[in-house]
């Protein structure tokens, strides 16, 4: 029997959202004019709940205006390096650090799968042990350099769970002969949910502590 624990990160693991984060620790250090565009990306971001843009074209419209078209593969990896740094330092709950250290002592996997792009999501994983990530993937040119938008699926809500689901498949994990502890915070990540063998809710918001209550889940508080 395989042991996954998988998790979300943002909210989850984390105690805020990174993506805003990870924008203006990057804005601050290849263009810091850019910071005077964040009322911008703010409102941009009210497109969404607005239905006048999905999440993955947000990401690469505030990608975009905060961080240029284009980011060069090195420069990326030193903002991206800067950036885990801080967020696994100033972030990360310790609820969340001993629940991971716990799962790992107890034998099962640790994959993260998470709505942020893998590019930095990889690097604060590596920090807190992980053995997989599962992410929203970047577009990049020929070079390997960083382009703006996302490229393939956004990690978000069902395509979350096709992308666990299509990771299994690769690594040849037959479903039915694996056990699944899954932990989010937030109601898109219901389809895992449903799925997981073993499904904790952490630190939810009203929706899916509604949900939880109805069907019965776990919640834990790490705040």
């Amino acid at each position: 029997m395989v042991r996954l624990a998988i998790y979300d990160m943002d909210k989850t693991i984390t105690r805020d959202a990174t993506w805003t984060r990870f924008l203006i620790a990057g804005a601050r250090r290849r263009a810091p004019w850019r910071l005077a565009l964040l009322p911008v990306a703010g409102a941009m971001a009210l497109g969404h709940p607005l239905r006048l843009v999905d999440r993955a074209r947000l990401k690469g419209l505030t990608q975009r205006l905060m961080l240029g078209r284009r980011i060069p593969a090195d420069t990326m990896r030193d903002l991206v390096a800067a950036f885990a740094g801080t967020i696994e330092r100033d972030q990360v709950m310790a609820q969340a650090r001993a629940r991971i250290a716990a799962d790992h002592a107890d034998g099962y996997r640790l994959v993260l799968a998470t709505a942020s792009y893998r590019f930095y999501a990889e690097a604060i994983a590596a920090r807190l042990g992980f053995d997989t990530v599962i992410g929203t993937e970047v577009r990049r040119d020929a070079a390997g350099d960083v382009l703006s938008g996302v490229a393939g699926d956004n990690c978000y809500g069902p395509a979350k769970r096709r992308m666990v689901e299509a990771w299994l498949d690769q690594q040849g994990i037959d479903r039915r002969h694996a056990h699944i502890r899954f932990y989010s915070d937030h109601v898109s990540d219901a389809p895992m949910l449903e799925a997981a063998d073993e499904p904790f809710v952490v630190n939810p918001h009203p929706p899916l502590k509604r949900m939880a209550a109805a069907r019965g889940w776990p919640i834990l508080d790490w705040r």
